[in-house]
């Protein structure tokens, strides 16, 4: 069937919960098509610190979105989006279903509920707003923020990457973010016929989390970071800031023991996926759940062949 209409299927979850397996069960049984909704997982430098799929995965299922950044760029949840749409429309013109998996679930809504029209930020007003905050610290920041865009006192201290994005829009555009952000927005894609989040218990998922960083040293995790540690890269730039990476760079600069390093790695991996969580509970309420990537294949198809 080449009918052109859009068949999409949206897994989500917390890291290590078993997304990407779900996502590839799914692919096999029904002859789908994998989109990447993780923002990691775009930078190609972080093939192993991103847990991208593997090689035999590849070739299990069409993959896309997976690897096709530099660690130099810069990818936004409306950039990822706009591709991503694009990418769907081609996968239902083939006629076959598309499978959007990733733990980033800012990107799920970009695509599901539109974009605001903010406009592109130049290079150099980022820069601005990073000396800005260098120089003057995270509460003066935030409260330069404010004055400016009231809405954002919403906003901790502590959330710089987003009073970041409220200085640098205002600075390039003239108006709050709050008010472009209140501006209509319009679905990049049909609504899903399915979507769920997969949740372990809070116990099985640490472990999973620590296990998997297991495997990433035994896999090559430290000269992967070296090798993007070399490239001098903006160490604001997200890649640099990669779970994972940040901390065996901080090994490679001789701050900390690699055993150091390795541990933090494993408890920021823990509390981002305690963030994550967190996130769904409150932002994707009303999604089914699953405790495992097995059952969540199950229940999905079951809603799709519905």
């Amino acid at each position: 069937m080449t009918d052109g209409v859009e068949r999409v299927v949206f897994i989500a979850g917390p890291t290590a919960s078993g997304k990407s397996a779900a996502a590839l069960a799914l692919a096999e049984a029904l002859g789908g098509e994998i989109v990447n909704a993780d923002a990691i997982q775009v930078y190609r430098d972080l093939e192993i610190l991103s847990a991208r799929p593997k090689p035999a995965e590849l070739e299990r299922a069409p993959h896309h979105l997976f690897g096709v950044m530099g660690g130099e760029e810069r990818c936004s949840a409306g950039r990822w989006a706009r591709a991503a749409a694009e990418i769907i429309a081609e996968i239902a013109v083939r006629g076959r279903l598309a499978i959007v998996v990733g733990g980033s679930g800012l990107y799920f809504r970009a695509l599901e509920e539109g974009l605001s029209p903010a406009p592109e930020v130049p290079a150099a007003t980022r820069e601005a707003a990073r000396r800005r905050l260098e120089a003057i610290g995270r509460e003066a920041f935030r409260a330069e923020v404010i004055a400016r865009d009231p809405a954002m006192a919403k906003l901790p201290a502590s959330d710089t990457q987003r009073l970041l994005r409220a200085w640098e829009v205002a600075e390039a555009s003239g108006e709050p973010l709050s008010a472009i952000q209140a501006r209509a927005r319009r679905p990049m894609i049909a609504p899903p016929v399915a979507r769920i989040v997969i949740e372990p218990s809070r116990e099985g998922l640490y472990a999973a989390c620590d296990a998997r960083f297991e495997r990433m040293m035994e896999e090559g995790a430290l000269d992967e970071a070296r090798r993007l540690f070399e490239r001098r890269l903006d160490p604001a730039l997200p890649a640099m800031k990669a779970l994972g990476a940040a901390e065996l760079m901080a090994h490679l600069r001789n701050e900390i023991p690699l055993e150091t390093a390795v541990a933090r790695a494993k408890q920021n991996t823990r509390r981002f996926a305690k963030r994550q969580m967190t996130w769904f509970r409150h932002q994707a309420a009303s999604w089914p759940r699953a405790d495992e990537a097995s059952a969540a294949c199950r229940s999905l198809r079951a809603v799709i062949k519905d």
